[in-house]
């Protein structure tokens, strides 16, 4: 029974550390950036205001991505980010981008 138990304990814990998300970035492609967005991009957080470029580092690519029409010649966008866990999807995330900007974060 013990061993059975570890066996599904190892399992889990190799299919969370298969999850995790390797570093996106170089400090060499983020060094340009403000220091607070550095710092944000390093602790996988993103804020309104990021660029595309930005979120990508902080969050890497998105699972879906609408483009939607233009406003103004200005580029409208939504990314869709879905957070999985051992027994699926637990939430998601929808990011909507206009003229290249993080503009709102539901």
């Amino acid at each position: 029974m013990k061993k059975m138990l570890f066996a599904i304990l190892v399992l889990l814990l190799s299919a969370q550390l298969a999850c995790t998300q390797a570093v996106r970035y170089t400090e060499e492609e983020i060094r340009n950036y403000p220091q607070n967005i550095q710092d944000h991009i390093r602790k996988g957080e993103i804020n309104l205001g990021m660029s595309k470029e930005q979120v990508r580092y902080a969050w890497g690519s998105p699972d879906t991505i609408k483009f939607l029409d233009s406003f103004e010649e200005k580029t409208r966008e939504e990314w869709i980010y879905t957070q999985m866990g051992t027994l699926g999807v637990i939430g998601t995330k929808l990011l909507f981008f206009y003229d290249g900007k993080l503009l709102y974060i539901k």
